[in-house]
């Protein structure tokens, strides 16, 4: 099988099943060669689930627990972790392999990075992340301020690459490695640039724009170029295909609450709290996407409500991430 069989709305809720479980907020999900599944988790860590269902957190703060709200994470060589902060103190943290949790990147280009949605490790293993707004997260989503920006950490240090993102969410570069690929979700679309080999973004061209109800959130690549594209709110399921056709595979929402918010976003009055609330039948606010397994064609969503993983079979797999062989 193969993508050709992906069609609009080939995906049922009958294709879900739940076997990972015990999580707290699990918004962002790796997968690993070893079968092992990785959740980010409110308990100040990442939550490894084994193929045999043990759970181990990586990092935890129980003492300041609202300091530290993991988000995106990068699984490094060495067994440490690189996350996202969406907690009081912002920036990128590590997790040590002994558990500690110590500052990592808290200032780019001279300003001081306040909460970071997303981090991600590339082939090269360059460090991506993504801050979706320099304002506070506790006041109303906006679809004009586009003050988010996306940063590089390689081999010459922290840069901001580019900017001018209305909320900037995940991000990923293309099989080939010559593309880079974001999306913006208040801006209810994908966006992508010609990638230079120092690491550099240019050409900004848009991939794809949605409508009503599409938040664009997590993305992962296939083996076969395809890019798939989930949305909070209505758990939409995207694959843009390598010629660029958007195919809606799945939907689950109800209408009156996605209106709902459409009109609070449209006002000015849309706060995180309403995002988050889990209206929908079988899926729990997805948020993000990895393909696991051992032929990478088990799918895995991460989500921001819920303390459990959906997951779903694939028929085309997916692109190996750099940590692949080592998580």
């Amino acid at each position: 099988m193969n993508s050709a069989t992906i069609g609009p709305n080939c995906l049922s809720a009958s294709d879900f099943s739940f076997a990972i479980e015990n999580l707290q907020r699990p918004e962002c999900v790796l997968c690993g060669s070893s079968g092992a599944v990785y959740a980010s988790d409110l308990r100040s860590g990442v939550l490894k689930t084994a193929p045999d269902g043990t759970q181990t957190l990586i990092g935890g703060n129980p003492d300041a627990p609202e300091r530290f709200k993991p988000n995106g994470y990068v699984l490094n060589r060495d067994g440490s972790v690189i996350f996202a902060n969406l907690g009081v103190d912002g920036g990128l943290w590590k997790i040590g392999t002994d558990g500690a949790i110590t500052p990592y990147l808290m200032e780019v280009d001279g300003v001081a990075i306040p909460t970071v949605n997303f981090v991600w490790m590339d082939d090269l293993e360059r460090i991506w992340f993504c801050v979706s707004s320099m304002r506070p997260r506790d006041i109303p989503f906006s679809t004009t301020e586009a003050d988010g920006f996306i940063g590089l950490i390689d081999a010459k240090g922290a840069r901001i690459v580019a900017d001018g993102f209305i909320w900037t969410n995940e991000c990923r570069i293309d099989p080939q490695g010559s593309r880079f690929y974001v999306n913006e979700t208040f801006g209810k679309r994908t966006t992508a640039f010609d990638l230079d080999a120092n690491g550099d973004l240019r050409n900004r061209q848009t991939v794809a724009e949605y409508g009503a109800g599409t938040f664009p959130d997590g993305l992962a690549f296939d083996e076969e170029g395809g890019l798939w594209v989930v949305s909070v709110v209505t758990n939409r399921i995207f694959r843009i295909s390598p010629e660029g056709d958007v195919v809606l595979l799945f939907e689950d929402f109800e209408p009156d609450h996605v209106a709902e918010v459409e009109r609070r976003l449209a006002a000015g009055e849309l706060h995180s709290s309403f995002v988050y609330e889990p209206h929908s039948s079988v899926l729990l606010n997805t948020s993000s996407l990895a393909f696991g397994g051992q032929d990478r064609k088990t799918v895995y969503l991460g989500c921001i409500a819920g303390d459990r993983i959906a997951s779903f079979r694939s028929p085309v797999a997916g692109h190996p991430p750099v940590h692949w062989t080592w998580a």
